[in-house]
């Protein structure tokens, strides 16, 4: 029985992901159709992802990290801390361990180590960093959700699969415009856009088996999630979506993506 449930919330968080990954194709579709992106579009769905990330990383990750500590008898504040920084210090160290190239940067300004490796690369490779703690967070909630946590329910999974799916929109776009833009073919620069999203499925499995196999640290695994997601938010989608001055409209986006995750985590949690 115990296996049964196992593997029940393992395809969940597959399918889920495979939903979150299909919308971040979905995004890079757009490339058939445009070849360019206002820029202040681009920056308010920017906005709006980071939006969606915030709300997502407190009430889909970081409650029910505090709350399952309330129930263990030990520091609520301690698992939810310490995974926090552990998430953000892990997604620091990606960032200086691997190249890779922010969204509308130029190839000369690409972080990490220095590689041969082109511009697609190197965008696909941003990308792709960001969408490990989006994975992993839908996993863990699917998994939290299964094993009964407090503050963690079916619906709320569901919620954070649909929140994260929205804001994986703007990014496949991201991806394929510009590289459309650079003079790639449109279906060269769908596969990149869209090859982005593929560790998300991966990261999800992890995240849904880490809850039964290592159900002890669950509290930290859900705040490591939560620190990663900030970590990528603060350190690169506000920047990227305020580099052209378009600080109001991606502010907006911001509010509009966090007030919307909100709603679909507390109404449908």
């Amino acid at each position: 029985m115990e296996w049964f449930i196992k593997s029940s919330v393992i395809i969940q968080a597959l399918l889920a992901t495979l939903f979150t990954y299909g919308v971040t194709a979905l995004g890079a579709g757009t490339v058939f159709f445009f070849k360019n992106i206002n820029r202040k579009i681009l920056d308010g769905m920017l906005g709006f992802a980071g939006g969606v990330m915030i709300a997502a990383s407190f009430w889909s990750l970081l409650e029910p990290a505090i709350l399952m500590a309330e129930a263990s008898g030990g520091p609520a504040w301690l698992p939810a801390a310490a995974g926090f920084l552990a998430g953000g210090f892990f997604l620091r160290l990606v960032d200086r361990l691997l190249p890779h190239l922010h969204i509308e940067y130029k190839l000369q300004d690409a972080e990490g180590p220095k590689t041969n490796w082109g511009r697609s690369a190197l965008l696909v490779l941003a990308i792709t960093i960001h969408n490990i703690p989006e994975g992993l967070a839908v996993g863990v909630g699917f998994g939290a959700a299964a094993a009964g946590i407090p503050g963690a329910g079916l619906a709320g999974a569901i919620a954070l699969a649909l929140g994260i799916g929205l804001q994986n929109f703007p990014e496949g776009a991201a991806v394929s415009i510009p590289l459309r833009r650079d003079g790639m073919s449109r279906s060269r620069a769908f596969w990149y856009g869209q090859l982005s999203g593929l560790v998300e499925p991966f990261a999800g499995v992890l995240g849904a088996a880490t809850v039964f196999y290592i159900k002890p640290i669950l509290p930290y695994a859900l705040a490591f999630a939560a620190g990663a997601m900030i970590f990528v938010v603060a350190e690169e989608v506000i920047p990227e979506s305020q580099k052209e001055g378009n600080e109001h409209i991606s502010t907006a986006g911001l509010f509009l993506g966090f007030a919307l995750m909100m709603a679909l985590d507390v109404g449908l949690g």
